[in-house]
């Protein structure tokens, strides 16, 4: 066993030597992941109401979902191989909800994977950190990686019954990942969940989560103990993979922090000894499994910024071509602004897919009431109520939209 580690430990930092001479080809895919997009399945996701498990809510969010995938081009058919869409079924409280699975298969080992999960039911609220935030990043990752050929398939997994005790991570664990003979073949579990930060502060931090034994808190500890030990190493490889990445990728917009994989749908994995690590927001939002966990009381920039990271990690984990793009069919869009919320009360979000922009806000008067360059969230907590006019200046080229501030 020690020395069959050792190989996969050697394998694996070899990998990554070798990637990063093509980091490039992998910012450009990252760089396709657009803010306007991650504003909208935020505010979908909200929308479609508490998604308890077994809900008609949460079963609605199962098909919104599905939907999604298959317009970025995956498919149902039960004869497709490289691009398909399943679910798994389980029921809790007599009730029924599902799993999606989305398969990419690999070109050089398409029986090994790389799982990305993210549950997307809700316990309290709507739930749009806990976890709209990591569903957002993983449709656009799952859109983005779609034509881009690796090394590794890839499953990107949307889990019910997270928040009633990983009962879906759980129940494809035992069915499938150990259904099988022999058992699936599992190269990195990649987990998001609640990546969405806190509205209104300084979101320039994430914990890279790896397999271990904390130190703190100490309670984890005797949990631990319980979970074998011989993934931990490669878990560890993997992470700091994950770690260089934000170094890589972000241009400082967020640096990572190291901690540990705890109580979300990693779990399941890493008692079954597969390798686990995960994604978590540094500034722990007070909202989660309570009404307010809402677009509001969340930042989806730093959903957007966590996102491109993901993305381009994802690429060395599955190993991504480095010959093409892969994504050709995937045009940038023309200049577009969206504001979310609106109406508003304190905090005013921008989906805006460029770096440089210049903001001006005018009240129903015409009065200028606010500029700002380069600014994606801005305050309008002393704005009175009304209408304004918010103009862009994009690209040379103006782009207006107005709101309204609600108290």
């Amino acid at each position: 066993m020690r020395k069959q580690l050792l190989i996969l430990m050697v394998a694996l930092l070899s990998a990554y030597s070798y990637s990063q001479s093509y980091t490039q080809l992998y910012q450009d895919r990252a760089n396709l992941l657009l803010q306007s997009n991650i504003n909208t399945l935020l505010t979908e996701f909200a929308n479609l109401g508490v998604k308890t498990t077994g809900s008609t809510e949460n079963n609605n969010a199962f098909t919104w979902l599905q939907n999604k995938y298959v317009s970025f081009g995956y498919t149902t058919s039960a004869t497709a191989s490289d691009l398909k869409i399943e679910s798994q079924s389980f029921t809790y409280s007599g009730k029924t909800s599902k799993n999606i699975i989305v398969t990419k298969k690999g070109t050089k080992y398409p029986d090994t994977y790389v799982i990305i999960c993210g549950h997307y039911d809700t316990i309290v609220g709507p739930g749009v950190n806990d976890n709209g935030s990591g569903v957002a990043i993983i449709l656009e990752m799952a859109r983005l990686l779609k034509d881009v050929p690796t090394e590794y398939s890839i499953k990107f997994i949307n889990f019910s019954g997270e928040e009633q005790g990983l009962l879906g991570s759980k129940a494809y664990v035992t069915n499938i990942v150990n259904g099988t003979t022999p058992k699936m073949n599992i190269r990195l579990v990649f987990n998001l969940d609640e990546v969405g930060g806190v509205a209104g502060a300084n979101n320039n931090k994430i914990y890279c989560e790896k397999d271990g034994t904390p130190t703190q808190p100490t309670s984890m500890a005797s949990t631990y103990a319980t979970y074998p030990s011989t993934n931990n190493a490669a878990s560890n490889t993997f992470n700091t993979i994950l770690m260089n990445c934000f170094t890589l990728y972000n241009n400082g917009a967020v640096s990572p922090e190291t901690s540990y994989i705890e109580r979300s749908d990693y779990m399941p994995f890493d008692k079954n000894n597969d390798v686990s690590i995960g994604l978590y927001e540094y500034n722990q939002s007070s909202h989660p499994h309570k009404s307010t966990d809402t677009y509001t009381n969340m930042d989806p920039i730093y959903v957007y910024n966590v996102g491109k990271v993901a993305t381009a990690a994802v690429q060395h984990f599955a190993v991504a071509t480095t010959s093409t793009l892969g994504t050709e069919n995937i045009k940038p869009s023309k200049v577009r602004l969206s504001l979310f919320p609106n109406p508003v009360q304190d905090y005013l979000y921008l989906g805006i897919d460029e770096k440089e922009f210049d903001i001006s806000i005018f009240d129903s008067t015409g009065k200028l009431v606010h500029r700002s360059k380069n600014n994606q969230m801005i305050n309008v907590s002393s704005f009175s109520n009304g209408m304004y006019i918010l103009h862009a200046q994009i690209k040379g080229e103006k782009v207006s939209e107005k709101f309204i501030v609600k108290k």
